[in-house]
């Protein structure tokens, strides 16, 4: 794919846009992990509510997401950016009037309208016209706002409004942050030029059947990882401070600095993964960062103490970190470029089904047996995930798994 001569100053703007957008991606989903002991004490919930949030912000994101590319090609990135982040703020901000369980589950479909544009847009932007590196560092900017968020709704937590201070200040970031892009649109238009000969080709990928990329076995694979992977991410960040304080004791403000420490982690594993992920190939990246989270995994269902838990939790989130990027940069390699576009789009939907469901279904586990299930449920998400990626490596070296562009190019041989 030939990429735009995007002139530097506005190459440098454009990016720097790209990560703050994902950092207000990142931060209301830091929120809800620490919140929801209170939340679910306020509305009278049993433990496993939490999929119903979940799955009310997944249909808001699916139904964004995959429409993502587009409204982009219609109004821009920009316009996108603004108005994603005032629906998000909107929503986050309701969290906080609304008396009852149900129309806070209602909003939830409007905070996951804000994010599914932004997330699924911004990827396949990056994914088309910047290498390895920058995709590491655009989610290691998800990474900066899922650490602040967790760290913000601690401290709302000691205070009168409990979480629904932590929601309030969010959601007044998101607000904020949508002028900043409304008043940067003209950023957006005056790199028009440039960034309108890259979407000639993307906007073409977008317009390949969507029943011909499902006819693909290189993107089922690929769906499946994306969404195992996804479910055990978000599991942790979900689950780590009521397994914490509940089941095992730490003391609830402990528990919340280790919540965000775990993203925090997660944040220097991409930024870290940054600099190496090219050098070192996405293979050897993604089957590292798999032994690693395993490690993690495995430490945290040992217990022998309370800071072992904790140091599986930090190690978790810095292994996993590189994982999501390294598979977004490297989806036109595993299915061809010709479906690399509605692909990433239907990854973003895979993953969002995954943040979903995986968790709400341990949830429910957890609250039939125990908490202590969460160790490991992860222990065999992590594994699954090695397999599919080290099935699908072995099937492309026989020749039994081709990408579009290998097949039609053996016909034509």
């Amino acid at each position: 794919m030939v990429k735009p001569q995007i002139k530097l100053p506005s190459r440098i703007g454009l990016i720097l846009l790209a990560f703050v957008a994902f950092i207000a991606l990142g931060m209301p989903d830091g929120l809800v992990g620490v919140a929801w002991p209170s939340i679910r004490g306020s509305f009278g919930l049993p433990l496993d509510a939490l999929g119903i949030l979940l799955f009310a912000s997944v249909s808001g994101y699916l139904a964004s997401s995959s429409s993502s590319g587009f409204v982009v090609s219609r109004i821009g990135v920009g316009k996108v950016l603004a108005i994603s982040c005032g629906l998000t703020g909107i929503a986050l901000i309701g969290y906080t009037l609304v008396p009852a369980w149900w129309m806070m589950v209602l909003l939830g479909v409007v905070a996951g309208l804000g994010a599914g544009a932004i997330d699924a847009g911004l990827n396949t932007y990056v994914a088309a016209n910047f290498g390895a590196g920058i995709m590491q560092w655009l989610h290691a900017s998800y990474g900066v706002g899922i650490t602040i968020g967790p760290m913000i709704m601690t401290v709302a937590l000691t205070l009168p409004s409990s979480w629904r201070g932590g929601y309030a200040i969010v959601g007044g970031i998101q607000l904020a942050l949508a002028l900043v892009f409304t008043v940067t649109l003209p950023m957006w238009n005056h790199s028009r030029r440039g960034i309108d000969e890259q979407p000639k080709k993307l906007l073409t990928d977008y317009k390949t059947p969507l029943a011909e990329t499902l006819r693909q076995p290189a993107v089922w694979l690929s769906l499946l990882i994306f969404f195992f992977y996804t479910g055990s991410e978000v599991t942790l960040g979900a689950w780590a401070y009521t397994l914490l304080t509940e089941s095992r004791h730490v003391p609830a403000q402990l528990a919340g600095f280790w919540t965000g420490g775990y993203w925090a982690f997660f944040t220097a594993g991409r930024i870290l993964a940054g600099l190496y992920a090219k050098r070192i190939g996405v293979n050897k990246l993604i089957f590292g960062s798999l032994a690693g989270a395993l490690t993690g995994a495995l430490l945290l269902w040992w217990n022998p103490s309370g800071t072992v838990s904790l140091v599986g939790v930090a190690i978790i989130g810095f292994a996993i970190a590189p994982i999501f990027p390294g598979l977004v940069s490297g989806t036109a390699q595993r299915v061809g470029d010709r479906f690399g576009a509605n692909t990433i789009g239907m990854q973003m939907s895979a993953a969002s089904l995954g943040t979903a469901a995986i968790p709400a279904l341990i949830g429910v586990l957890a609250r039939s047996i125990s908490l202590e299930v969460i160790p490991l449920c992860l222990l065999v998400l992590f594994g699954t995930q090695a397999t599919l990626y080290f099935i699908g490596i072995q099937l492309r070296k026989r020749g039994e798994l081709k990408t579009a562009d290998e097949m039609e190019k053996s016909v034509v041989n």
